[in-house]
């Protein structure tokens, strides 16, 4: 009998893993950009495009890997596909809410809501899963509620945006994990979110192009090549994030999260010149400060139970 050895370098199956998580951050620190590239097209007409395109994607990987069997034994549970219709329908409104915010000139926005959303899981743990919070925990979500004041007391208006992101995009991660979990492959489980968001997006395509027109083919090649590539950028982030999460621990996934809102707030501060008064500074400053806190808890919280392994090995035969 032998013990396990005290944690060594970095196995390759973890160095892939961290290479997937920063991928699929830096991939959604980006979009903006990319879904301000694609003006004159409207959020609404985008939306919808992109939910289509990234059914057809699925439906491509699902012949290509040969899951289509996974689909259907997934289908015939109908509690799965009661929850991938909820989780369906909070993506949509995560979707909607962010191209919103990239496309009207609101990226800061955007950022402050997935720099929210680490503290709003936390805080859902509390409310859904009767978990009990840490005091450093507790302490963050307390700074990020005074943010959150300072920002509608001084700044003079709710961050209705922030807000209906962070929360959307929490409870779409709460609903991946206690009613979906592991019986729902990634890409099955995207196939069937956007397969019931698919009746949605057939009729925003016709209230578009029957008020403002469609915009698919008219722009030249160029414009219309990048919103057929809207599924891809969808997929690829989303595929990114399952391949990471399966590889590396919580704690890693929840450092590397951090680094998508930090790409769309110098994308919507230097790049599109948002306006960034001093207390929009104050705002996401005291933000800043609740999600260190929160790193410091995640990272100490590691390194107790790393140290608790090393104390106490598991037997091995």
């Amino acid at each position: 009998m032998s013990t396990t050895s005290p944690p060594g370098p970095l196995s390759r199956d973890a160095v892939a893993g961290v290479g997937y998580g920063f991928g699929a951050y830096l991939l959604w620190g980006v979009l903006p950009l990319y879904f301000v590239v694609l003006a004159p097209t409207g959020p609404w007409e985008t939306l919808a495009w992109r939910v289509l395109l990234s059914l057809a994607l699925c439906a491509l990987l699902l012949t290509v890997t040969r899951g289509w069997g996974r689909l259907r034994a997934i289908a015939r549970s109908p509690r799965l596909l009661a929850w991938s219709a909820v989780a369906g329908v909070l993506i949509y409104a995560n979707w909607q809410g962010f191209l919103f915010a990239a496309q009207t000139g609101h990226v800061l926005q955007a950022s402050l809501g997935y720099f929210i959303n680490p503290i709003a899981t936390v805080l859902l743990a509390v409310l859904a899963l009767q978990e009990r919070l840490r005091p450093l925990q507790w302490a963050a979500v307390g700074i990020a509620a005074v943010a959150v004041v300072v920002i509608v007391v001084f700044y003079g208006s709710i961050p209705w945006l922030s807000l209906l992101l962070a929360g959307t995009f929490a409870l779409y991660g709460l609903v991946k994990k206690k009613h979906l979990g592991h019986a729902v492959d990634p890409v099955s489980g995207l196939t069937l979110e956007t397969a019931w968001l698919t009746p949605i997006a057939c009729v925003q395509l016709l209230i578009v192009g029957s008020t403002t027109g469609l915009t698919l083919g008219h722009h030249g090649a160029v414009h219309t090549m990048l919103l057929l590539l809207a599924g891809v950028a969808t997929t690829v982030p989303l595929l990114l994030f399952a391949a990471a999460s399966r590889r590396v621990s919580l704690t890693t996934v929840g450092l590397l999260q951090f680094t998508a809102p930090i790409l769309q707030f110098l994308t919507g501060a230097f790049l599109l010149h948002e306006e960034m008064p001093i207390e929009r500074w104050i705002g996401f400053a005291l933000v800043w400060l609740a999600c260190f806190v929160l790193v410091v808890d995640m990272v100490r919280q590691s390194r107790e139970r790393a140290t608790r392994r090393r104390a106490h090995p598991v037997p091995t035969v």
